[in-house]
């Protein structure tokens, strides 16, 4: 008797009509308003990082074939995970989904050992494309933990980057999640002590739970580099040029994104009259702009460009048309593609794609 295997079948995200106001009407509501602008954030969007993470799941489709499994959200953006599954990846949520032997793709957020051992156990083939910024903080819990100290670590609990650091070293790690958790966290030995952090936190946050703890534990140690990246920061001090500026703030990211929702924070901490949250243009309400002058617009650093090029179209059809791009930093950085994928790539000759960067990636990806 012939038996039925079920397939997981993901469908694209919908983008959902709305039925707009016209711009005549946002306009009449605004009549003093007589200049409109968008200053445009740069850095936004991809970092080294999320693109390296993309390009591997996108090669191990094309050199090993679909399915490929990936656990977890690869990077979180569901238009980038939306697109990924209409050309053939599965995004599960533990190891136990992937069948015995197949393919799967560590997110760029990083995985415990207790992962990692977890497919081997299962026979899975493994690609690791964890960001190598959150391998580094993996790499400083593990160093630390064999040298005796106890680690705070500064993070959201259950976020997946928080989950894979705690589990390099659980014994001797407690995650500290506010300002507020930093005056009552316990230390068995406050004289051997240190603190990491998740990577895409406000910088400002981080550091004030900090000045917190070394409040009360002096001898509090720092890690030898900054844990937040470089991207984090970035788009971080973009936003904070631009916010005083702002009647509005539109950051273009996810809701799963900690760095996109960092960073509508971080433009209301810092003067933007308003600021908001959205996955896609058909998501920003175009009554926003009524007595609106100037728009500030960026987006997290899992976002496609053609999601943000997308929004600042929606803003010229209301009549902002002045574009001007404010550049707070230059991003050069590249890091090489996961071991397993250079590899297969050397042995079939693929020499397009080896490095994932700022630069390297066109626009409409």
């Amino acid at each position: 008797m012939a038996t039925s295997t079920s397939v997981p079948v993901s469908l694209p995200v919908p983008r959902i009509p709305r039925t707009r106001r016209s711009p005549q009407e946002i306009l009449a509501a605004s009549p003093l308003v007589t200049e409109r602008k968008v200053l445009l954030a740069a850095p936004r969007g991809y970092c080294a990082g999320v693109d390296r993470a993309v390009v591997a799941v996108e090669k191990a489709l094309e050199h090993y074939g679909p399915p490929v499994y990936v656990r977890k959200q690869i990077v979180h953006n569901v238009h980038v995970v939306s697109e990924l599954e209409s050309r053939g990846a599965i995004f599960v949520e533990e190891n136990d989904e992937v069948p015995e032997g197949a393919l799967v793709v560590f997110s760029a957020h990083g995985v415990s050992p207790a992962v990692v051992q977890s497919a081997a156990e299962r026979g899975l083939q493994t690609i690791d494309a964890t960001c190598p910024l959150v391998t580094k903080v993996h790499r400083e819990a593990v160093r630390f933990a064999k040298n005796d100290y106890e680690i705070l670590l500064i993070g959201h609990e259950g976020h997946e980057e928080v989950e894979g650091t705690y589990g390099e070293a659980p014994e001797v790690t407690t995650i500290v999640n506010n300002p507020e958790e930093a005056d009552t966290v316990q230390v068995k030995d406050p004289d051997k002590l240190i603190w990491l952090s998740q990577t895409t936190l406000s910088v400002e946050e981080t550091m004030e739970i900090v000045r917190r703890l070394r409040k009360r534990f002096p001898n509090l140690q720092d890690p030898p580099s900054d844990d937040i990246c470089y991207a984090t920061t970035n788009r971080q001090a973009a936003i904070k040029n631009i916010a005083p500026q702002a009647d509005l703030v539109i950051v273009v990211g996810s809701a799963n994104s900690s760095n996109s929702v960092r960073l509508v924070e971080v433009a209301l901490d810092h003067g933007a009259k308003a600021a908001y949250r959205v996955d896609f243009a058909n998501e920003v309400d175009e009554t926003w702009f009524e007595g609106v002058s100037t728009v500030g617009v960026t987006s997290g650093a899992s976002v496609p460009e053609v999601l943000v090029r997308e929004v600042v179209s929606l803003l010229a059809e209301y009549g902002f048309n002045d574009v001007a791009e404010v550049t707070t930093a230059e991003e050069d950085i590249i890091f090489s593609l996961p071991k397993e994928i250079r590899s297969k790539l050397k042995e079939s000759g693929d020499e397009e794609r080896a490095l994932g960067g700022r630069g390297h990636r066109p626009e409409s990806r």
